[in-house]
């Protein structure tokens, strides 16, 4: 007959076992990830760039789902004990993984602010917060530049349109797509009265 003592030293040894095939066969998939796909550290510009080829990333090591699961939740009587205590280690394994390629991922001086996040998806939904907002506020930043740049007679029309080259350049570097031909019929319309004739040429 199986003793309370043997029951107990049989389920420690279960979930001690189960621990260790879960964090193995984890260890297992982001050993077997190729990490040329891992994105250059962010330093607070091109944000949303830098966040699809963290997800991109994530995705390939099979993290991504902690960016949105909440920590485990557990029930009374729902579970056994052994089942509900290895799916919580099993989630706090992954979730730190996660967060860690996440910070590993930032400058030292962000790494240094966003390291007191413990759980990915807080730390991920921080830094969306804070980042997506600037990246759209430079996004319009540049559009109104672009919008309201006038050239003058005063000053030399080659380097005129080499100031709104740049211009076009960071907005194209932010995803905002422009065609050619629109850049080329804004370049030419923004050129001083003094040019008038070869506008319409």
């Amino acid at each position: 007959m199986e003793t309370p003592t043997n029951s107990i030293n049989l389920q420690s040894e279960a979930m001690v076992q189960t621990q260790y095939l879960i964090q193995n066969s984890m260890l297992q998939v982001v050993a077997a990830t190729s990490h040329n796909e891992k994105p250059a550290k962010f330093i607070r510009q091109n944000f949303m760039t830098w966040q699809q080829k963290m997800l991109f990333y994530l995705t390939m090591l099979t993290l991504a789902k902690f960016l949105k699961d909440d920590p485990p939740t557990v029930k009374e009587g729902e579970v056994d004990e052994v089942t509900a205590f290895t799916a919580i280690e099993a989630w706090k394994h992954s979730n730190f993984l996660c967060g860690s390629f996440i910070l590993n991922g930032l400058s030292d001086a962000l790494y240094k602010v966003y390291s007191v996040k413990k759980i990915a998806k807080e730390l991920w939904t921080s830094l969306d917060h804070k980042y997506k907002a600037e990246d759209v506020g430079t996004k319009n930043f540049l559009v109104a530049k672009f919008l309201n740049f006038v050239k003058i007679d005063s000053k030399l029309v080659v380097n005129q349109v080499q100031e709104l080259q740049l211009i076009i350049h960071r907005i194209l570097a932010k995803g905002i797509i422009i065609r050619e031909s629109f850049q080329v019929a804004a370049i030419i319309e923004k050129l001083p009265p003094a040019w008038n004739d070869f506008k319409i040429t």
